[in-house]
């Protein structure tokens, strides 16, 4: 169980290490994948991050808590009182809260969600001996 929560931790590093490639080097992607990577592995890095901190939860309860949680933060994005908009206007606030309320992002965040949670299903099922 130890060895799997590292895993979790080294893929969360490389989605936030490829969000931040995609937001840098976005003038060279493809527009729609400069568009919508950035949110799609920002949810991804949530769920790896869940599975991280919580290896035992279910991949079914991370899933629903990681689209929870980025939907909330979404959603947290309609208000827009000084203080958030000044936590906002830093480079970390940005990253983690963003800026401005889009319907495209909790698409992205869901099918960021979805996928990882379809790859952490893949891996672990391999991984499963079999029952006799």
């Amino acid at each position: 169980m130890k060895y799997k929560r590292w895993i979790y931790m080294a893929v969360t590093c490389m989605i936030i290490m490829l969000g931040l490639a995609s937001r840098r080097y976005g003038d060279v992607l493809p527009e729609f994948i400069a568009a919508y990577s950035g949110d799609t592995l920002w949810a991804a890095m949530v769920y790896f991050g869940l599975r991280f901190l919580f290896p035992n939860l279910s991949i079914p309860k991370t899933l629903v808590i990681s689209l929870l949680f980025s939907y909330c933060i979404e959603a947290s994005q309609l208000y827009q009182a000084d203080w958030a908009n000044e936590v906002r206007s830093t480079k970390l606030g940005a990253l983690i809260f963003g800026h401005g309320f889009l319907w495209t992002d909790l698409i992205c965040y869901t099918v960021g969600v979805l996928l990882s949670a379809a790859v952490d299903y893949c891996v672990s099922s391999s991984h499963t001996p079999p029952q006799s």
